[in-house]
């Protein structure tokens, strides 16, 4: 046994010793090839050697039979009490001091306590013998895992086209009203020898028209509307935020904004604020200078 590991042949010392009912101590001297010690040929066999009660039946000495198996002491008496209450024979006695008694209708008297033994030894396996736990603690999971989360997305039908067809029946009916009431403002045929002044483009060119008055035709008419439209295009590339709410696309908003803010800007100065000569005015003093306008109005 020498080539064995201590912890194996520890082991194999309190197996064994379980199994035949003799003390540890000498079966591991066995094992190893040693004298068996002296204190323990006594408790070879307590329940043979228990000397019988005064009740009649066996005295049991658990804190020897505690030290042998590595049983605590309280569930051996335990043990003895059910047993003795199963089979309605008596409670052996109990060697040792403090020993209780039997519980009522336990099926008989337990015998009185020997004299005091000595300390018993501490329960548990023995020095070295390593034990493991067969019980853990394990998180507990879903059955189900889910895989797609919440979004803030609806469905186009019904909810987007829904609106827009409602829009546009909304938008239907106000062009039906105002072509009954409201007549097209067409004019007479051009004349090239009487040309209106000023000579304004329609409303959605007036902007690139005001740009004319401040910039070169090269940039007014091609860098800027250039560099607008390019921003423009390129706002899902630089921001590319899923999100449709709008606190959460504060940037492409900004972009957007700007760029039709300035157009709204160019827009109404050249249609309300230019007058001959595609001069700066005000409407509220010279009139409104609109060919379109000024047949409406009149």
């Amino acid at each position: 046994m020498a080539e064995l590991p201590e912890s194996l042949i520890k082991r194999a010392a309190q197996a064994r010793a379980q199994a035949d009912g003799r003390p540890y101590d000498v079966v591991l001297a066995e094992m190893k090839g040693e004298a068996p010690p002296e204190a323990a040929a006594p408790a070879a066999a307590p329940a043979a050697a228990a000397a019988p009660a005064a009740g009649g039946g066996p005295v049991r000495d658990l804190d020897a039979e505690s030290s042998q198996f590595g049983v605590p002491r309280g569930l051996l008496e335990r043990a003895m009490f059910a047993r003795a209450k199963a089979d309605g024979t008596p409670v052996p006695a109990m060697a040792g001091a403090g020993a209780p008694a039997a519980p009522a209708g336990g099926g008989g008297v337990a015998a009185p306590a020997a004299a005091p033994a000595a300390p018993a030894a501490p329960s548990g396996p023995p020095p070295g013998v390593r034990t493991q736990r067969l019980l853990t603690v394990v998180k507990a999971n879903a059955i189900q895992g889910t895989t797609k989360e919440p979004t803030d997305k609806v469905n186009v039908w019904p909810h987007l086209l829904a609106i827009e067809f409602v829009a546009l029946l909304a938008m239907l009916a106000l062009l039906t009203l105002m072509s009954v009431f409201i007549d097209a403002p067409l004019l007479e045929f051009a004349n090239f020898n009487e040309q209106p002044n000023p000579s304004k483009a329609p409303w959605y060119f007036l902007g690139l028209q005001e740009l004319l008055a401040y910039f070169d035709p090269q940039v007014a008419g091609v860098i800027i509307p250039g560099f607008g439209l390019a921003a423009l295009a390129f706002i899902p590339y630089i921001d590319r935020n899923p999100s449709v709410r709008p606190s959460d696309r504060k940037f492409a908003i900004a972009i957007f904004t700007v760029f039709v803010m300035a157009a709204s800007v160019l827009t109404i100065f050249g249609s309300f604020f230019r007058g001959p000569g595609f001069n700066f005015t005000f409407p509220w003093r010279d009139g409104i200078f609109f060919d379109d306008l000024k047949t409406i109005l009149e």
